[in-house]
């Protein structure tokens, strides 16, 4: 018996960001393969004083990047949904350019990230002091959470790829859980992010304890690739939902229109077409 789609890639990009591969399409495709019902493609944003600028969309690219994902949204319809999202950076005192920014397309979810491996958020939060640096990550998280700008805060432990041999979570555990108690309060969702298993610590972001506390504080999960290729399209997607169900979470959720919505895991799970 056939199961009808009902899924999604929530984060993916594109060549705009000048890191990854493929057009939207592309994604897609694969997509499609995966018994997925569609993908939000959700690029860097443009940052106004150029920071990282080697890693993201010009501001001039802004249009482009809306038209990449409408032509794949036309060229796709009959098969796959595809949207419109955006990944945008946190720093504290970014609030009032990403408040002008979100408005400018219509955006069916928006990540916020922490990315404490780039250059500019070292220049400004890394004094040599590691344990600092990553207490610093998880109050900036929390900070971005209460910004209420994104609906879902993307590989909420990342901080823990920069050095990892200075990564011990029971040493930040009191940190860690002082920041979801303010993202709970929030409201935010967070994302499990399957491409942490492709990175210098080996598993997804967050990784199991993480994932417990959030579970503690029924904390939303939306799970997504992080896709900077096209074969990455639900990367891992089983494992994670499998991951989620072992925690004891029963459902995993979605945005669209920036509206969340909530799926039975086992649903999802049997939905899924194998790579």
């Amino acid at each position: 018996m056939e199961i009808n789609p009902i899924f999604y890639e929530s984060h993916m990009h594109t060549p705009l960001c000048k890191h990854a591969t493929g057009m939207p399409e592309e994604y897609a495709k694969v997509a499609y393969r995966r018994g997925l019902k569609g993908i939000i493609v959700t690029c860097h944003n443009p940052m106004k004083n150029g920071w990282s600028s080697n890693v993201r969309m010009n501001l001039d690219q802004l249009d482009e990047y809306v038209t990449i994902v409408e032509y794949a949204r036309k060229t796709w319809s009959d098969k796959i949904d595809v949207r419109l999202g955006l990944e945008s950076d946190y720093v504290p005192d970014i609030e009032p350019w990403l408040e002008e920014l979100h408005q400018i397309a219509e955006f069916h979810h928006i990540l916020g990230s922490v990315h404490p491996h780039l250059q500019y958020y070292k220049d400004l939060y890394f004094n040599g002091d590691i344990l600092a640096f990553q207490r610093g990550y998880f109050e900036h998280l929390a900070m971005a959470a209460e910004t209420k700008l994104f609906d879902t805060l993307s590989h909420p432990d990342l901080v823990k790829s920069v050095d990892p041999l200075e990564w011990n979570v029971g040493r930040i555990a009191e940190d860690i859980c002082n920041c979801l108690d303010r993202v709970a309060a929030a409201g935010v969702a967070m994302e499990l992010n399957t491409s942490g298993l492709h990175k210098s610590v080996p598993e997804m972001n967050p990784g199991r304890f993480m994932l417990e506390e959030m579970h503690k504080r029924n904390i939303p999960v939306v799970v997504g690739a992080d896709a900077h290729h096209p074969f990455r399209v639900a990367d891992d997607f089983e494992e994670a939902l499998d991951m989620l169900s072992d925690i004891g979470y029963t459902k995993v959720s979605i945005f669209l229109n920036r509206e969340r919505y909530d799926l039975e895991i086992n649903s999802v799970r049997s939905s899924l077409r194998p790579t």
